[in-house]
């Protein structure tokens, strides 16, 4: 007999719970054709939906809204629709409408079945396989619409045409109610999908995110401009509408609030290359970091591909040919870097194709080698003509890039100069840290801990096998106003660089990462929070793959300690803290002890709360027991949701701009706590 051991691996609140079960297996060496499961139609998706939509966990759930508004949008992009609306429904479901075409309902040559019933059954049916219906859409048609059918408890579909209305209805992607005409309607030709999410697949829940559906209709009426967008949630009742008559170019002009920029101009292009088209936009501002977007078809490409490759290679191509050409590069001086030129640099890069070749459903990279030459050949003449018309811009835009060449060469200096230091010292790692003994970064995690008080008895109450422990000294530099020279020049941002193991800047490496939980430690208060930001922004700012990758956490020290005799209970907050006083003289009242209502809880409770004002009041094994035991702790991983919305909150919180943190402050006065700030 065989045994097989089965490990599934569970984060809960950074305790790592692991299932292990073992499976009894008798040897078979027969294999035959009764050994081939076979599955139809639509069962593959419902079998293995991760194929399909990436997850079957929040991200897949809110995936399912764009397969079928991207069919919407696709109607827009191609002249037919002029408004997509999106309604969160009460009951847990979601309706998309449109005033396109409608999806054809006449009777299919190749299934027999009508067209709306094809598309929404059939994987790889629809009017995306270049058989006229688009010439350019996100996606293909039928495998998003009918994978959404499978996965949800049930689907309507209706569609308006010359005055007829069309429904038909399914149950986890079979035909529930058949297709039929229901007759006259008023209602303007389009098409009208409400689903929703199969409880069974989606088992993390099935619950929609408004301000996910709000972010996401925002950035079509982005890319598709002179489209409304709507969306409405019965829920709660909120609403938002959108309308960008200047497109990507009013996409930048977004992404740019609250940073100075270089020039009101905007370098905006729209042309088509043979069956192709490039719409680009572009504005610098002030800030040393880079956003650029790269979409398809609205299909927003996170890994980037051809079109970013062709961008970027023209890019700097154009500004180091007019730098020379207008002696703003002395001979012996070196081309600017890729780099150097993209410092501060807001651009959003549409291209739109009749076959779009991404890699897999999620469409997370273009590869279609033949619109990196689209791309170079419009930004290499347009750019070009853009610098020579906009000599001011030009400059500006030039000796910002100087700047920045010269800043890489000083902070490659102080970085060899630091890392020269620690060779003569014999040290690889800063000289406050106190190290765990594991070398196993998949075992192995970090605090950092604010004031020496903490550090000292997080220290004795560690698990020195797995915990290591690096003390902060004061307020570390705010990152979000600092390049790579000045932060090389700080104690504390090169102690962490030097502990994390994943270098910086070109030498960034994710895989030199020596712990795989890095905690930020600091006092629940005004202070702590601001520490904890300053840190965030250094992540965000210049190790975002270690966010992105999960590894970053915040912990959570309680409030309070309540006490009963011998016996402590710890409250992170004042609702805790009086459920635990409730539950006590609830307690005392099932055993028949009178209680005066007239007291305040602590008293009818008969017990003493302690307020623990720092992390350095705490002696090491309270440390241990609230905030750093693996059993009992609390952890908030941090994780990016939403990279523009984050990089719109650094630059309030941290910039230069006082009104903008005084405003945001000011509206987030009632939330108490990082994760309700939604940060």
């Amino acid at each position: 007999m065989d045994v097989s051991y089965n490990v599934r691996t569970r984060l809960e609140l950074g305790v790592t719970v692991r299932n292990i079960s073992i499976v009894a297996k008798t040897k078979d060496t027969s294999y035959d054709g009764s050994q081939i499961q076979v599955l139809e139609g639509l069962e593959p998706v419902r079998k293995r939906p991760g194929m399909y939509i990436g997850s079957t966990g929040y991200d897949g759930v809110h995936h399912l809204i764009k397969e079928i508004a991207d069919n919407s949008i696709d109607e827009a992009i191609a002249g037919h629709a002029t408004r997509v609306d999106v309604r969160i429904l009460k009951d847990g479901g979601i309706t998309i409408a449109d005033d396109g075409r409608g999806i054809p309902v006449d009777k299919h040559p190749k299934t027999g079945l009508s067209t709306l019933e094809t598309v929404l059954t059939v994987l790889h049916a629809g009017g995306k396989f270049g058989c006229g219906g688009y010439k350019v859409s996100s996606g293909l048609h039928g495998v998003g619409s009918s994978v959404v059918n499978a996965l949800s408890t049930r689907m309507i579909a209706e569609v308006v045409k010359e005055g007829q209305l069309y429904r038909i209805e399914f149950e986890r992607g079979a035909t529930a109610v058949p297709f039929k005409k229901v007759g006259k309607t008023d209602r303007p030709n389009g098409t009208t999908i409400t689903f929703y999410p199969d409880p069974t697949i989606f088992k993390e829940g099935v619950d929609f995110d408004y301000r996910w559906v709000v972010d996401y209709l925002r950035h079509q009426a982005y890319l598709t401009k002179g489209i409304y967008v709507g969306v409405y949630d019965e829920r709660t009742d909120e609403r938002a509408a959108f309308y960008f008559e200047g497109g990507i170019q009013s996409y930048v002009k977004h992404l740019n609030i609250g940073k100075e920029v270089v020039s009101d101009s905007i370098f905006y292009v729209e042309k088509m290359v043979e069956d192709s088209g490039v719409e680009i936009a572009v504005q610098y501002n002030d800030t040393f970091t880079e956003i650029v977007k790269p979409f398809a078809n609205n299909v927003l490409t996170p890994d980037g591909g051809t079109h970013l490759i062709g961008f970027r290679s023209a890019l700097t191509r154009v500004i180091n040919d007019y730098a020379r050409k207008n002696s703003l590069l002395k001979e012996k001086e070196d081309n600017l870097t890729g780099d150097d030129i993209r410092e501060g640099l807001t651009a959003i890069i549409l291209v739109k194709l009749p076959d779009p070749q991404f890699e897999g459903q999620t469409k997370n990279k273009l590869g279609n080698p033949e619109v990196r030459r689209y791309v170079e050949q419009v930004m290499n003449e347009y750019f070009a003509y853009y610098l020579e018309e906009n000599p001011e811009v030009a400059k500006k835009i030039v000796g910002k890039a100087l700047l920045a060449a010269r800043a890489r060469k000083a902070a490659r200096a102080a970085r060899d100069n630091v890392l020269r230091k620690g060779a003569l010292d014999g040290m690889g790692l800063p000289g406050k840290l106190w190290d765990c003994s594991s070398k196993s970064p998949a075992d192995s995690e970090i605090y950092i801990v604010e004031g020496n008080s903490a550090a000292g008895s997080a220290k004795e109450g560690r698990d020195s096998k797995t915990q290591a422990i690096l003390p902060l000294r004061g307020k570390v530099l705010n990152t979000e106003r600092a390049r790579l020279d000045k932060m090389f020049a700080n104690k504390e941002i090169v102690a962490m660089i030097q502990a994390f193991g994943v270098g910086i800047g070109e030498q960034f490496d994710i895989n030199g990462l020596r712990y795989h939980k890095i905690i930020i430690m600091t006092d629940a208060d005004v202070d702590g929070s601001h520490i904890s930001t300053l840190l965030l922004t250094f992540f965000f700012r210049y190790m975002r793959e270690v966010v992105e990758g999960g590894f970053v956490y915040l912990a959570k020290p309680p409030f309070y300690s309540v006490n009963r005799g011998q016996k402590k209970t710890y409250a992170y907050d004042d609702a805790e803290r009086d459920r635990i006083l409730k539950e006590i003289i609830a307690e005392k009242q099932a055993r028949g002890v009178a209680v005066n209502p007239d007291e305040d809880l602590a008293k009818q409770a008969g017990v003493t709360i302690s307020r623990f004002k720092g992390l350095g009041e705490m002696d090491a094994t309270q440390l241990w027991e609230t905030t750093m035991d693996p059993e009992n702790r609390v952890l908030i991983q941090v994780r990016i949701q939403d990279a523009e919305r984050a990089d719109a909150i650094f630059t309030k919180l941290m910039g230069d701009e006082v009104s903008l943190r005084k405003n945001f402050i000011q509206a987030g006065a009632k939330k108490i706590n990082l994760e309700e700030l939604d940060v």
